[in-house]
């Protein structure tokens, strides 16, 4: 019965703790974008970037073409959800009504869509440039199915999107998952140009500012059989 009361009191401790009004006091989980929906979002877009790599288990594949319409119908529904909460952090846009942040997401996605054929091309030049590269690639699919340049690369210029359209909140959070599973940091700022490879990878860090221009940025480290000799090939920016 006392460790009762003792739990009961440390909780109160906590619940009061909450009512100080600072940024990390807010309790209300319903009114911000949800990160874990935005990283299941990243993860639906690759399908949709990649029609022939990624599938979902639970979904039958009789018509590829009527699956992949189903998926843009689902991806372009929670990610007019998620628009929608992050306009209400946006200080560049202002205040906006309710009205009006629905009319701004329904248009945001409309035109982030209307872009995805051009990242898909943007892409396929940095697959290239991987599958040119790197020798140690054996096919393109290898690349696709297992690269974390590719990856990072991928998830950046689908975040730098929305980032042109002034999506708060939503391309941070998609370049840190990116980040969190590649170990390669993009800014979803960065202007990144075609035939962008990344090769390993772990540690880069790529800011806001940096511009287009640059094609290939290739980093390995060989270590020798008796990892006495270690050696690192320089950055190579065309």
């Amino acid at each position: 019965m006392a460790e009762a009361q003792d739990v009961g009191q440390m909780v109160e401790t906590v619940l009061a703790d909450y009512e100080k009004g600072r940024d990390i006091d807010a309790i209300n989980i319903y009114n911000k974008p949800d990160r874990e929906e935005v990283r299941t979002l990243v993860r639906e877009l690759f399908r949709i970037v990649f029609p022939g790599y990624f599938k979902d288990k639970s979904v039958k594949i009789y018509n590829p073409k009527n699956t992949m319409a189903v998926v843009m119908e689902n991806v372009y529904y929670h990610l007019r959800k998620q628009v929608l909460l992050a306009l209400d952090f946006c200080k560049r846009r202002g205040t906006l009504t309710e009205e009006e942040r629905k009319e701004e997401s329904e248009s945001i996605c409309r035109k982030f869509f209307e872009k995805l054929p051009v990242v898909r091309e943007y892409v396929e030049t940095d697959l290239q440039a991987a599958f040119d590269g790197d020798p140690a690639a054996g096919c393109k699919e290898e690349i696709i199915l297992a690269y974390p340049g590719l990856t990072a690369s991928t998830i950046n210029r689908t975040a730098h999107e929305l980032y042109l359209l002034k999506v708060p909140v939503l391309p941070r959070i998609m370049t840190e998952y990116a980040h969190s599973v590649t170990g390669i940091d993009i800014h979803p700022g960065a202007t990144i140009g075609k035939y962008f490879f990344i090769d390993h990878g772990t540690g880069i860090v790529i800011g806001e500012t940096a511009m287009s221009g640059i094609t290939l940025f290739k980093i390995v480290d060989i270590v020798s059989e008796t990892c006495y000799s270690f050696t690192k090939h320089s950055i190579h920016i065309k």
